[in-house]
């Protein structure tokens, strides 16, 4: 992780996190030190502000203090809404007493996020490798909370070299993943991609061997062919055939691996049912930091590559 701030809804457990609501002089000395803590919110009210349960009194967010953004109308109410029963990060403001005397927590999500953005975020550069959670799957990305409940977009063309019909075969809500800081634009808003993470032609080639029959998915079916994902980064070409169709399941023997080429000669040999997605769970490179990705092999002319810059 990141050591600081991290996606919502992974410090629930922790320790620090749960002893600042142990008892109210913990939750006062969390307040004094500005510690961004987690709950889960109950609900959001007519006015939209959401109910924390801190355990030892309940908590209120605001709705102006729900986000960056709320106030000033660039982010939707519905970004409170979706947060109901979920855990939500917040720093706490104010102990206060209701009209029955009981004690309650003035709660704010946007100066948490605007702690993360200005001692976390901000600093991030292209190339740096970040833990997030993914949040919502569109079919143009794959929305990722970054730290605090701050949002940022694989596009779908960077979610891996192979084709997909929808980010939501790759991925789904909730799911933790490793990302790239790709770019930022002019409002600080951060674009991510993954596709760099998942390994080289070169890498995922070396995991077939001509004469091999492996299990494959039929991503793509063109006239001159039916393309096949091997793995998520790597995909070969087999004849076409017209009862194959996209999002089968197909066994396929390895014809031939031309690296110069960058191509996969497969033949058909068994075809199944659409069979659910294969989620990505694993990442060739580990490293914090990458300044530059090749992904097509270096006895191949076609270069394929990105290059992280400042």
């Amino acid at each position: 992780m990141n050591g600081t701030y991290f996606p919502e809804g992974i410090i629930i457990s922790d320790n620090e996190n749960r002893t600042a609501f142990s008892c109210l002089s913990s939750l006062r000395d969390a307040a004094l030190r500005g510690t961004v803590l987690e709950a889960v919110a109950t609900k959001c009210d007519r006015d939209h502000a959401l109910h924390v349960d801190l355990g030892i009194m309940q908590g209120i967010i605001p709705k102006n203090e729900g986000a960056i953004g709320i106030e000033d109308g660039s982010v939707r109410d519905i970004a409170l809404i979706s947060r109901v029963g979920k855990p939500v990060c917040f720093v706490v403001t104010e102990i206060k007493k209701n009209a029955d005397g009981k004690l309650y927590a003035v709660l704010s999500r946007r100066k948490a996020q605007e702690k993360c953005r200005r001692e976390y975020i901000d600093a991030l550069l292209p190339g740096d490798v970040i833990t997030v959670r993914v949040t919502r799957t569109e079919s143009f990305g794959v929305f990722c909370d970054i730290g605090c409940g701050i949002p940022a977009l694989i596009p779908i063309d960077a979610v891996s070299v192979s084709r997909i019909p929808h980010p939501s075969a790759r991925f789904f809500n909730g799911q933790i993943i490793k990302a790239i800081i790709k770019s930022r634009d002019g409002n600080g808003r951060i674009t991510l991609t993954h596709k760099e993470l998942l390994g080289t032609w070169k890498e995922n080639a070396a995991k077939i061997s001509v004469g091999e029959t492996v299990p494959g998915i039929v991503r793509s079916v063109e006239s001159y062919g039916i393309f096949v994902e091997l793995a998520p980064n790597l995909a070969g070409l087999a004849e076409y055939d017209p009862d194959i169709k996209e999002g089968q399941s197909v066994a396929v023997f390895i014809k031939s691996i031309i690296p110069e080429k960058m191509k996969i000669k497969l033949v058909i040999v068994d075809k199944g049912e659409p069979r659910p997605p294969e989620y990505v769970r694993d990442c060739f490179f580990r490293e914090s930091h990458m300044t530059y990705f090749r992904y097509s092999p270096p006895e191949c002319d076609k270069v394929v590559e990105t290059v992280f810059g400042i």
